[in-house]
């Protein structure tokens, strides 16, 4: 599984002028599962999101979760993530898994993290979505359950 996990003061999902889901303070969280994805990395996934230490503590430091400071998670489907372009411009997808069981691993990762008490909103797997966000710091971390980047 791959994510794009940024820090933000708040985000939201528009789907067809519809508020779909939404968070205060917390992480932003564009999530792509790959073709031989598995459980092991819905937990890994989850796992990491949930302890990552981006938060400022009271010294201004990067060392508090989510978890933590009792903030939000917006998961948005991203298959993109896996969009392989050494060969050229346009875009392979051929890494992605295909929409069913990535729905089902989309799904299983939300389920881990509300499993962890964290208060999570979604997407609208397979729509066309309005992502709205307010990102904090920048702060931006890429995951990768593989361990590649």
């Amino acid at each position: 599984m791959r994510a794009v996990a940024q820090r933000v003061f708040e985000a939201s999902v528009v789907v067809d002028g519809e508020v779909v889901g939404a968070i205060g303070e917390g992480l932003l969280v564009y999530l792509g599962a790959a073709a031989d994805d598995e459980a092991a990395d819905v937990a890994s996934m989850a796992s990491k999101l949930a302890g990552l230490r981006v938060f400022r503590d009271d010294e201004g430091k990067m060392s508090r979760s989510v978890e933590d400071i009792g903030g939000g998670v917006l998961v948005v489907s991203q298959f993109t993530l896996f969009g392989d372009v050494r060969k050229g411009r346009r875009p392979s997808f051929t890494g992605a898994a295909p929409p069913e069981p990535a729905n089902a691993l989309y799904e299983a990762t939300v389920a881990a993290l509300r499993e962890r008490g964290l208060t999570v909103a979604t997407g609208r797997f397979r729509a066309m979505m309005d992502v709205r966000s307010r990102v904090d710091g920048p702060v931006t971390i890429l995951i990768d359950t593989r361990k590649v980047f």
